[in-house]
């Protein structure tokens, strides 16, 4: 065969992505944190975690490729390269650099169409939620919290979809960092002097407890906790630079700016 047969997926996204693409007969093995579709879970050999992985249990699949995921991966990448295996390592955080691992993928596996028909359609709803914004007059101030020990501004696709949805991201010069450590907001109080329209909390697999932000000291002035406009978006539906980020993602964050919007319009 001219293409990959056995190929072992260390990120959900790419689970995702070459199911959309009718591929999934290719897949041997995903990580445990895949959630899309769910039928994966039950058809496939769990053999990762995320940032944690056994080579041994990859091996064991007889993977003729492995898709891994940004730098936390690196090292096992490296471990599987010395055990002779092709590894294509994918480092997407824009939106266009999940459209064009979507490409790379369908390439991959043959699937060369029906990769353009997947990122048409992820275009199109891309260009529905730029038209939905247009209408509207001013642009709310989101902070997304990606982590609330210590707190972590949103990576750098998400404060993109933030602004496709019609938002503003509080924290630019934070998501524009690829790495965790470098999107850290020391001092709570620069969430307060920010004074976010809206707060989103996606807290990477942890329950978002909206009691707990509220009673951060200070944060009783920020417009979004006087007003009531705290949101969740779960990990998966945005954490993941994968197709779910636009289809879903983005779709809860136009959601939530309508929300916010028709508020603006209410008479006080």
């Amino acid at each position: 065969m001219s293409h990959y047969q056995r190929i072992a997926c260390l990120s959900t996204e790419a689970v995702e992505t070459l199911y959309a693409l009718g591929a999934q007969d290719v897949i041997a093995g995903i990580s445990g944190f895949t959630v899309r579709p769910p039928r994966a879970r039950a058809e496939k050999t769990k053999i990762s975690g995320f940032s944690s992985a056994d080579l041994a249990r990859i091996l064991a699949v007889q993977p003729d490729l492995v898709i891994g995921f940004c730098d936390m991966q690196a090292d096992i990448c490296r471990d599987l390269v010395k055990a002779g295996i092709e590894v294509h390592q994918f480092n997407q955080r824009t939106v266009d650099g999940i459209l064009r691992m979507i490409a790379v993928l369908a390439a991959l596996v043959q699937r060369e169409e029906a990769g353009k028909v997947l990122i048409a359609s992820l275009r199109a709803d891309i260009a529905a939620a730029r038209a939905r914004a247009a209408s509207w007059t001013r642009k709310p101030v989101i902070y997304f919290e990606e982590w609330n020990d210590p707190l972590m501004s949103g990576i750098g696709w998400a404060a993109e979809l933030i602004e496709i949805a019609g938002g503003t991201d509080a924290f630019p010069e934070l998501s524009a960092q690829p790495g965790a450590k470098e999107r850290i907001i020391a001092d709570p109080q620069d969430v307060v002097r920010r004074a976010p329209d809206i707060i989103i909390a996606t807290w990477c697999g942890k329950k978002f407890q909206p009691a707990q932000l509220m009673a951060r000291p200070g944060w009783d002035a920020i417009p979004a906790v006087r007003n009531d406009m705290l949101f969740e978006i779960k990990s998966p539906d945005i954490l993941s630079p994968g197709p779910a980020a636009i289809t879903e993602g983005l779709r809860q964050l136009s959601d939530i700016i309508a929300r916010w919007q028709h508020q603006q319009e209410r008479p006080a």
